[in-house]
């Protein structure tokens, strides 16, 4: 197994969300102020309030990609019924570009965990053509597997995950 996938399915990424895939494109995630998204690491639920930045490789700008952001541990982790919950869904993005050239048919809603630590997960699948591409019908019990088969995405071709848990009075102060 690849270094790059080890985390992953630590993570249970690869298991729970998507089956073992072949990274084949690079993926960067930035949430102001030039925090990078690396796998298993925290983030402060007031870093990721804002939509992150997202950078995408790939073979050229004639590729289109698909970004899902969901989280599989919704509403707690310890019960995760509505495993997944969507959180950002960005379609047609052209490869070697960024999410801004694509089209967002699922609008970013800020990770508010209440009970536990969440995973959020980018994912990053590499479309047929654009718009074949069709916006989930609800946010919750969304299974990528699932939507991925739907809309001819097949596996993965990037994914990076990070970690966030509701702030405490405590840890706001850190």
């Amino acid at each position: 197994m690849s270094r790059m996938m080890e985390p992953l399915t630590l993570g249970r990424v690869i298991g729970e969300v998507v089956d073992i895939f072949t990274p084949t494109v690079n993926l960067n995630v930035v949430y102001n102020p030039n925090r990078q998204v690396a796998n298993g690491h925290e983030l402060m639920p007031s870093v990721i309030a804002a939509k992150p930045r997202v950078e995408i490789g790939g073979e050229d700008m004639r590729t289109a990609y698909t970004l899902i952001m969901t989280d599989p541990d919704f509403p707690s982790p310890s019960e995760p019924y509505l495993r997944e919950h969507l959180h950002w869904m960005v379609t047609d993005i052209p490869g070697t570009t960024d999410v801004s050239f694509g089209k967002e048919i699922v609008e970013y809603e800020i990770p508010r965990p209440v009970v536990g630590i969440h995973r959020y997960v980018f994912l990053l699948f590499k479309q047929r053509g654009r718009q074949t591409v069709r916006a989930p019908a609800s946010r919750d019990n969304f299974n990528t597997r699932i939507f991925s088969q739907e809309n001819g995405l097949g596996l993965p071709v990037a994914a990076v995950y990070f970690n966030a848990q509701r702030a405490t009075a405590a840890r706001r102060r850190c």
